[in-house]
């Protein structure tokens, strides 16, 4: 069996809680040797919170989460390492299961931004190492070890970084509900656990995304905030650990794939591009109304709803058809949701969000 078809749920041990990075020494104390795999801004968030003192050699990623950078990096690491430590967002940390595949040894990731899941999942996105266009999806052969989410570093995520997790995680929902539309009663127990687990996740975030942002601006870690903050790094592996090919990406990954190759949307972070693919993804399936009910959401947490909040305001014709085409292409998931999905449809289906993005905002 493919590690693609394989129930993973995630990460050995999730340890989450006010003040849980201190649980790294105890966590360390397994290992002989160890690295650190991080960025910047995200090892200085990690100094502010951790008590401890790092001892073992610290990498930077080059920022770009391609398998050249994870591979340069095991190569530098000392012979005997045994464990990575990966401290960082979504990119720093898919560079650091590229580095631990590499070496054959355990991840520890600590995440210092909630905006995805991929401190908790077995896959990885990688991209070019020039242009930050995506490459490929990545099914490492091990989960992370131990995750360790602080709450306290959590409330350290940058506002949009925390609205596009929120967008990314939204889409857990929207695509499995779209990839097993109809037929969700007759899949095994493990898929229907998937989809409640995504129910759960699209049910959370509606609730409470606009008071876990305002308590994030506020510096205070509530019951709203750690719920969020849960659904995005941890419960959202789950869908597709359990959920395998039924509870992963669809079509709105399929759209943040093509607006990649779209320079204009380079700025804009990975969860909102995702969010805006719902959208489209909602139009292919003759879900307007689930749209026009989705926008005031959209609008009232900053999530893009057309293509000028995607900075594409010039030559739209021909990037939408550039989007189009790759969402289509054979090998993308937009054909889980459609299976003979072309260009043409996904190009309508875009500008039917146009439309209607416009006619709510007027309203």
């Amino acid at each position: 069996m493919k590690l693609v078809e394989e129930i993973r749920p995630g990460a050995n041990c999730y340890i989450n809680g006010q003040g849980a990075v201190d649980d790294l020494d105890r966590v360390m104390a397994d290992y002989q040797q160890a690295i650190v795999v991080t960025g910047e801004k995200s090892y200085a968030a990690f100094q502010q919170n951790y008590h401890g003192e790092v001892t073992c050699p610290v990498f930077r990623y080059d920022g770009s989460a391609s398998d050249e950078d994870g591979h340069a990096i095991a190569k530098q690491a000392p012979a005997q390492t045994d464990v990575v430590i990966g401290i960082g967002g979504g990119r720093v940390l898919d560079t650091a299961k590229v580095t631990a595949e590499t070496l054959k040894a355990d991840l520890i990731s600590v995440p210092t931004l909630a905006s995805n899941c991929a401190p908790f999942t077995p896959v990885g996105a990688i991209y070019h190492p020039v242009g930050h266009t995506f490459k490929y999806v990545e099914y490492f052969k091990k989960a992370p070890t131990v995750t360790i989410v602080d709450y306290n570093i959590m409330l350290t995520t940058p506002h949009d970084f925390f609205v596009a997790g929120i967008g990314d995680t939204l889409a857990k929902w929207y695509e499995m509900e779209g990839i097993t539309r109809g037929r969700i009663n007759d899949l095994p127990v493990f898929t229907r656990l998937s989809y409640q687990t995504a129910k759960v996740i699209k049910n959370t975030l509606v609730d409470s995304a606009q008071t876990a942002l305002d308590d994030l601006g506020n510096g205070r870690v509530s019951p709203a905030f750690t719920d969020v903050v849960d659904c995005i790094i941890g419960v959202a592996s789950e869908v597709g650990g359990f959920g395998v090919s039924d509870g992963r990406m669809a079509g709105a990954h399929a759209v943040h794939n093509g607006l990649s190759y779209i320079e204009e949307t380079h700025e804009i972070l990975h969860g909102s591009k995702v969010a805006y693919g719902i959208l489209v993804q909602l139009a292919e399936t003759g879900d307007q109304a689930e749209i026009e009910t989705l926008l005031p959401f959209y609008r009232g947490i900053g999530l893009p709803t057309n293509l000028a909040e995607l900075h594409i305001t010039t030559d739209v014709s021909a990037k939408s058809q550039q989007v189009a085409q790759w969402a289509a292409r054979a090998d993308e998931t937009f054909n889980l949701i459609k299976s003979d999905v072309v260009a043409a449809d996904v190009l309508s289906d875009m500008q039917q969000v146009e439309d209607i993005s416009v006619g709510n905002k007027q309203q």
